[in-house]
């Protein structure tokens, strides 16, 4: 291609003349076409690269006769491919020509058989229209068959359903049988839809059949559940899960739910009251444990095994209730379990009261009645937190049991204490408590005692604690005051101290007993007070100073000196304090010897400081009177020669 533009150039430019005439160069046509070719730009122009990329081929050898052939030889080339685009056509078209054919005869087949249909649909259009008809009127049974179905599957009981209503008066009641009961239930209650429609006549007698088939059923259900809580009489029963269940089902019938909670009462009333007999008189399987009756000797535990066996039976009854009425829901099935435990524990009443009685009768003793009366109070209090009511007939007996043990108890108390004040008995030259008080406040540590170790409420215990003390106590206290009537004072006063003080160690170990020691507290400082008095009256009398008080107490201005008054002159009180000092130097000398009687040290103690006190009071009113101008004593530091601060430091 190089050389070919090479010889193409050479050639033109030998063609071009040399002279200068424009015009005639453009004029030429080979210069134009040599211009155009030589100014076309082969890099922009992709249909000559493509070209000569074509010619590059098969123009493989560039000599001046195949520059020459060049032409032909393109136009060959053309020709023959033209030629087999042509062969190719060929082919083509008779495929095509074959297929025309076919889709001719197809077309005619397809015009035959339109035909044909078109003859058959003319020819069957009738029962077309039927059998159309007929497929209308199959799918409106079908439908009509599972509307009837759907109706009977709510409204109507299986066949399997009612044979298992109809058998259970013959055999016994199974979970299936229930489950009836309840569809009975719910198609009576889906039935009052039909009545709100137009099909009020289907409602009425679906509802009538529901009603008769549910009254049989809740009656064969009763007559089953009474048979079986008739057979509930063994000491301990198991309630089957199937008699829960009929409990459950039989509580929208009210009368008959009642009368099988009867039944149930009656059947445990019978085994309770067997049982508590068994247990009285033989015991437990074995012999183990021993008969109650075998205790009788000992009130205390009698009456307690009595009654925590009752205790066990009532909370055991109380649970067979519960599992017989755990799925109960109606209202008022706890004041229902109340009352049937009411019941079934009635029957015991009498065996129990008769025994109770007997003890309480025969007089055990006022500590034991009232251990007896504490025990009742306590099983009451217990076995009321399981029955719930007041009304209950064992709790009534429980509880006149406790009043009568409790009145017995007091009319002891009130019998001892009358028997003290018929005979009242003198204190003892020891001026100690009476063997009638220490025996009477023995009883009452014994009545504390156990007291204390009841198990009554707080506010139930309290209360009895007045009562008792107030029947104690109170017969106490008159009778030492009227044993002591007869004593002179300070005899009196002692005897009355240690009888207190025995009373007020007694309460002291007890509580709820604050009341009583603060009353007996104040009984006994006003006998100390008396005490006080006494000793200091023996010891001024015993030191000679007694008649100088009296007369520095009564004297007036109007007497004139004191000196002047009979033995109160210098030379008696010099006399008189020579006796004084002997009780300086040696005050315990000068006790009274009822001091020695007292049972507590502390008061002892407290009474001589006290009264020592008021001596060193004394002497300081005598010193002032002596060492007072107006009483014309000479000398007066030399007739009482010392001062009262030494004195009360003497005695201190």
């Amino acid at each position: 291609m190089a050389d070919t533009k090479a010889e193409s150039s050479v050639d033109s430019s030998a063609l071009i003349p040399n002279s200068g005439n424009v015009s005639s160069q453009t004029n030429n046509p080979l210069a134009r076409k040599l211009n155009k070719i030589l100014e076309t730009r082969l890099d922009n122009d992709k249909e000559m690269l493509e070209a000569l990329k074509s010619l590059s081929v098969f123009f493989t050898e560039n000599s001046l006769r195949t520059r020459r052939n060049l032409r032909g030889d393109i136009e060959k080339r053309s020709l023959a491919i033209n030629e087999e685009f042509v062969r190719i056509f060929k082919d083509v078209k008779e495929e095509l020509e074959s297929i025309h054919e076919d889709v001719q005869a197809m077309s005619s087949c397809c015009e035959e058989m339109t035909n044909r249909l078109k003859a058959a649909k003319e020819q069957t259009q009738d029962l077309i229209l039927k059998t159309n008809k007929l497929q209308g009127e199959n799918h409106r049974l079908e439908v009509r068959a599972q509307v009837a179905q759907a109706f009977l599957s709510k409204f109507q009981l299986s066949s399997e359903e009612m044979a298992i209503l109809r058998g259970a008066r013959d055999g016994p009641i199974t979970e299936d049988f229930f489950k009836a009961l309840t569809r009975v239930k719910s198609i009576h209650e889906d039935v009052k839809v039909l009545l709100r429609t137009n099909q009020q006549t289907a409602g009425l007698e679906i509802m009538e059949q529901m009603a008769v088939l549910q009254e049989t059923s809740y009656e064969q259900l009763y007559r089953w559940a009474q048979n079986e809580c008739r057979g509930l009489t063994q000491e301990t029963c198991d309630v089957p899960p199937v008699l829960t269940q009929a409990m459950e089902a039989l509580q929208d019938r009210p009368v008959l739910y009642k009368y099988t909670l009867d039944e149930f009462g009656t059947a445990r009333r019978s085994a309770v009251v067997r049982g508590f007999i068994d247990a009285l008189t033989r015991g437990g399987p074995g012999g183990t444990p021993r008969p109650i009756e075998m205790h009788s000797h000992d009130p205390m535990r009698y009456v307690g095994d009595m009654l925590a066996w009752l205790h066990q039976a009532t909370a055991s009854e109380k649970e067979h209730l519960e599992a017989l009425l755990k799925q109960v829901t109606v209202q008022g099935v706890e004041d229902s379990m109340q009352e049937i435990v009411g019941h079934i524990t009635e029957g015991v009443c009498r065996p129990l009261k008769v025994r109770i009685e007997q003890v309480i009768v025969a007089e055990p003793g006022a500590v034991l009645l009232y251990k007896l009366s504490n025990l009742l109070k306590f099983y009451h209090h217990t076995i009321s937190g399981i029955i719930g009511t007041s009304v209950a007939s064992l709790l009534i007996t429980i509880e006149e049991m406790h009043v009568l043990s409790k009145k017995m108890f007091f009319n002891s108390l009130s019998l001892h204490a009358s028997r003290l004040m018929d005979k009242v008995e003198l204190p003892p030259p020891d001026l100690g408590p009476t063997a009638s008080l220490t025996q009477t406040l023995s009883l009452l540590r014994e009545v504390l005692a156990s007291h204390d170790s009841s198990v009554l409420p707080l506010d139930a215990r309290q209360a009895d604690f007045a009562q008792v003390l107030s029947c104690i106590l109170d017969p106490l206290l008159q009778l030492c005051t009227v044993s002591a009537s007869n004593l002179g004072t300070a005899d009196m006063a002692t005897y009355m101290v240690n009888s207190l003080y025995m009373m007020k160690t007694t309460l002291a170990l007890f509580e709820f007993t604050d009341k009583r020691l603060e009353m007996l507290e104040f009984q006994i400082e006003a006998h100390l007070d008396t005490l006080i008095n006494e000793q200091a009256s023996y010891v001024l009398t015993r030191a000679g100073l007694g008649y100088i008080y009296n007369c520095v107490q009564q004297h007036s201005t109007e007497q004139g000196p004191l000196s002047n008054l009979p033995s109160m002159d210098s030379s008696s009180l010099k006399a008189a304090m020579v006796q004084f000092d002997r009780y300086l130097s040696s005050p315990d000398a000068f006790m009274m010897p009822q001091l020695n009687f007292l049972l507590s040290a502390a008061i002892k103690d407290q009474i001589f400081k006290q009264s020592t006190e008021l001596v060193c009071r004394a002497y300081g009113e005598m010193y002032t009177a002596v060492t007072n101008p107006t009483n014309n004593y000479k000398e007066p530091e030399s007739v009482l020669h010392r001062s009262p601060q030494q004195v009360q430091t003497l005695l201190s």
